[in-house]
């Protein structure tokens, strides 16, 4: 393992199990009318009921999108984990460990395009771009203290104290990894929060960072679920 830090603007979101298409809506729907027969929606193209699919996410009928299931592995740094594991309903996570393993050295640096300056009073405010030379302190000053703190945390280990201990003096611009699985239902409600969206019905502010992990799970669960998701932007973003 190295102990040179490394610095990242980006995060990553990988879909690497899933149970979930448009059809599992219509199945779980038909249900209440159909009892058994609803599973013949199985084998049937859901394209022939997206009228159904916008009539539930419409009048907010949300059961029967919580039959599905995605799980990502994300990497970002634990700042915005920690915004993350705020969704509990629908949620399940395991994240890596800093008591069971030495954690790598790699770090989160806001990138060009990040916007630096908040203008406004809290619940009334916006991000605008930062100068080049504010871009360049919070470059510097972040990279500096991630070295130091990391140091620090080398420091403690190579004296024998527990990685339990350790790990407090590194920041929450560390990155981490974890395993998130979900259900359309509870995507839906994350992403209605963590985006900003034109066609949402009540605007959301969401903190850049989370906003990228929640724009990366919504470009795979549109193409597992492109009726759903559909219908979703259709009827203001809002979970049924």
């Amino acid at each position: 393992m190295t102990d040179t830090p490394t610095f990242r603007s980006d995060v990553t979101v990988e879909l690497v199990k899933h149970s979930a298409s448009d059809t599992d809506v219509l199945w779980a729907a038909r249900v209440s009318t159909a009892g058994e027969q609803s599973l013949e929606e199985i084998s049937k193209d859901p394209e022939r009921s997206r009228g159904l699919i916008n009539f539930l996410m419409r009048d907010r009928h949300g059961s029967p999108f919580e039959h599905n299931s995605m799980t990502f592995f994300v990497s970002a740094p634990i700042f915005a984990f920690r915004e993350f594991h705020r969704h509990r309903v629908g949620w399940s996570y395991n994240e890596e460990s800093g008591r069971y393993r030495e954690l790598q050295p790699v770090f989160y640096v806001p990138g060009p395009d990040r916007r630096l300056v908040q203008r406004g009073r809290p619940g009334k405010y916006e991000f605008v771009e930062g100068t080049a030379e504010q871009h360049a302190t919070v470059t510097k000053a972040l990279e500096d203290s991630y070295r130091q703190s990391y140091a620090a945390y080398q420091e403690m280990l190579a004296a024998g104290v527990a990685r339990e201990v350790a790990r407090a003096a590194l920041p929450v611009g560390l990155f981490s990894s974890m395993y998130a699985t979900c259900n359309a239902r509870s995507l839906m409600h994350f992403l209605g929060l963590r985006t900003q969206h034109e066609q949402a019905r009540v605007p959301s502010f969401p903190q850049r960072e989370i906003e990228m992990i929640a724009e990366r799970m919504e470009a795979e669960w549109a193409r597992l679920m492109p009726l759903t998701h559909a219908a979703f932007n259709a009827n203001g973003r809002v979970a049924p």
